[in-house]
């Protein structure tokens, strides 16, 4: 800093730069909790949807199974319309699985589940022509069990490959959040220590800076006090009539040493004063170190996920009924398949493509409850993560909560910082006050010096080196005067 500035500028210069530093660090901090608020936004909206999505294609393409088994087993138009709508439905969720998919690898798997998709649907469409002109049951089975079953295991495989990279994406995706949410932390601790050190810093280069200043100006002070006691007894022994002058000269001097000790105390209590701004600005280190976590959106982005999580479980228990009525469905066919076989192999020869069609409903009503059975396991793996989620939510809830309370333990510090910078301005204009008196005393000086050099020509000497001792007392009074206002005369 400037050596001709004042105490108070220079007060006023520190606490600038602090307030720079509070300024940085809530920047800091706003930016990176946007950076994790955006990253958590990215995991739930875009690699959560491609999930979903996912699992909506192996769904279309469980329904175009079904279709295509009902149109073999009974080829009406309907279960043409409805392969066709699962078609579309497959189409468009591929469509926006790609518009959404950011790395190669994730558009390379997707170009296989479209190829055997393409593969499985050209297989379909053979045997769905076989049908309509009427073929042997023998020669749609053959292509049936030949073609289309390995087309379909293929198309299933390709999905899995696709559903497994998502999901370790997804986990990645979430890595990556907690690691920006980490650095976040990190940079905001790091620029607070910072700004506390800097605060102690300062703190400490102003006491030392004024109780050096003021101790020299009160040393020179003490040196010129004893310069004109020592002229004042010359004086006295030259003559009687320098007594009452020298009286009122030592009285004087008196004064100027209390008035010193005036400034030396007050200079005294302001250092204190920056001693306890000092530990103030440390003390408000803790509360800075966790004001980050109290940012309100958090809060509320948290209690959106556990909504949704919630939500999500209630329509896993919807689907877990609606796997129920399935599986029972499904043991009713394969009873009703079981049945009709019996009665087939009781009819001959004219029951034996009523075997066949009996075996494939057996065997569908089979894979039906297997998937069933698959489903209802990966339902209860979404509970299961869903009350894991549910659990991590309320624990971060509560952590923004303890956030906010941190801000509020900040700002009472911060204005404990402001009192005390109160009573250090009170400090300052009591040193005003007994530089001012110094002022007058000096002037005391001047006249009293002035009355002995007209009673004696004796002492002549010894009053012209009084009155330069009391215009260097007057000079270093108004040196104090400007450590408080720079403007003095």
């Amino acid at each position: 800093m400037n050596k001709n500035w004042t105490f108070g500028q220079k007060l006023a210069a520190g606490y600038a730069v602090m307030l720079v530093f509070v300024i940085l660090t809530s920047a800091i901090a706003i930016y990176a909790l946007r950076a994790v608020v955006v990253s958590k936004d990215r995991v739930i909206s875009v690699n959560a949807q491609i999930l979903l999505d996912t699992e909506k294609m192996h769904t279309d393409l469980e329904k175009m199974v079904a279709q295509l088994r009902g149109f073999i087993i009974s080829p009406e138009e309907r279960f043409v319309v409805n392969l066709r709508a699962s078609r579309e439905d497959f189409t468009t969720t591929l469509a926006r699985l790609r518009s959404r998919l950011v790395t190669d690898e994730g558009r390379h798997l997707l170009d296989a589940v479209e190829r055997s998709a393409l593969e499985y649907r050209q297989v379909a469409d053979q045997v769905m022509g076989l049908k309509r002109e009427q073929a042997k049951q023998e020669l749609i089975v053959r292509v049936f069990d030949e073609k289309l079953l390995p087309a379909r295991d293929q198309f299933a495989e390709s999905m899995r490959f696709f559903a497994t990279f998502q999901e370790r994406h997804l986990v990645e995706a979430k890595e990556a959040a907690s690691d920006t949410a980490s650095e976040a932390v990190n940079a905001v601790v790091g620029i607070a220590l910072l700004t506390t050190l800097f605060a102690i810093a300062v703190a400490v280069m102003l006491s030392r800076t004024l109780s050096r200043q003021i101790g020299a100006a009160v040393g020179h002070v003490q040196s010129s006090s004893a310069e004109l006691q020592a002229a004042a007894s010359q004086q006295a022994s030259g003559a009687k009539e320098q007594a009452g002058a020298m009286a009122e000269i030592s009285t004087t001097i008196s004064e100027l040493v209390a008035t010193s000790r005036q400034i030396a105390e007050s200079a005294q209590r302001v250092a204190k004063i920056a001693e306890q701004t000092a530990s103030s600005a440390r003390s408000g280190e803790g509360t800075v170190d966790k004001g980050q976590d109290a940012i309100a959106g958090i809060r509320r982005q948290i209690d959106l996920v556990v909504s949704h999580m919630l939500d999500l479980g209630r329509k896993s228990q919807e689907i877990g009924a609606v796997l129920d009525v399935v599986s029972e469905l499904a043991e009713q066919t394969n009873i009703l398949a079981i049945n009709a076989t019996i009665e087939a192999s009781g009819a001959g020869e004219a029951g034996k493509r009523f075997a066949v069609v009996a075996e494939e409903i057996r065997k569908l009503a089979d894979r039906v409850a297997n998937s069933t059975k698959g489903i209802r396991t990966q339902i209860e793996d979404v509970r299961g993560a869903v009350n894991t989620t549910v659990m991590a939510t309320e624990g971060g809830a509560k952590a923004v909560d303890a956030g906010a309370r941190q801000f509020t333990d900040v700002a009472a510090a911060f204005k404990q910082i402001a009192g005390l910078v109160g009573t250090t301005t009170d400090a300052a204009r009591e040193i005003e006050l007994s530089t001012k008196q110094q002022a007058t005393a000096a002037e005391q000086v001047r006249l009293a010096v002035t009355d002995v050099a007209q009673a004696t020509q004796e002492s002549e000497t010894s009053s012209t080196q009084t009155l330069q001792t009391a215009a260097q007392l007057a000079g270093l009074s108004m040196d104090l005067r400007r450590l408080i206002q720079p403007n003095a005369a």
